[in-house]
């Protein structure tokens, strides 16, 4: 069996507190499954970066690591960046399998959360 994990990759900024509801998704993704290893990755002004970040779950012996953007929706980064991100991933462990998925903002259940989150708020209007 494989041994996996899993990157919460997300996109970074200047203000340290703005990583706070990464840190609650790794959190809670780690109180439902404490055996998996979850670490968080920046696009930018944070680290880790990507590429770090697998470099040393790679070190640590792991051989298929899940890459999962963060992001609301495909934009410049997710379309231009990513994939580029990617292959340098590729390239630099060949071995190890990376799988890129869809960013959540995309996922049916996270629409679906959102949604309910928007309506619940017309009870304060």
């Amino acid at each position: 069996m494989e041994k996996s994990a899993l990157i919460l990759f997300a996109h970074g900024a200047r203000d340290p507190e703005w990583a706070n509801p990464m840190r609650r998704v790794r959190a809670a993704v780690l109180q439902r499954n404490p055996s998996l290893r979850v670490e968080l990755a920046f696009l930018e002004f944070m680290s880790p970066n990507l590429g770090d970040c697998a470099r040393a779950l790679v070190e640590e012996g792991y051989e298929a690591i899940s890459v999962v953007p963060m992001f609301i929706a495909q934009g410049g980064h997710l379309k231009n960046d990513v994939p580029v991100l990617m292959d340098e991933l590729r390239n630099a462990h060949p071995d190890i399998r990376f799988v890129l998925s869809l960013p959540v903002g995309e996922a049916e259940a996270i629409v679906q959360a959102m949604a309910t989150y928007a309506i619940g708020l017309t009870g304060n209007i």
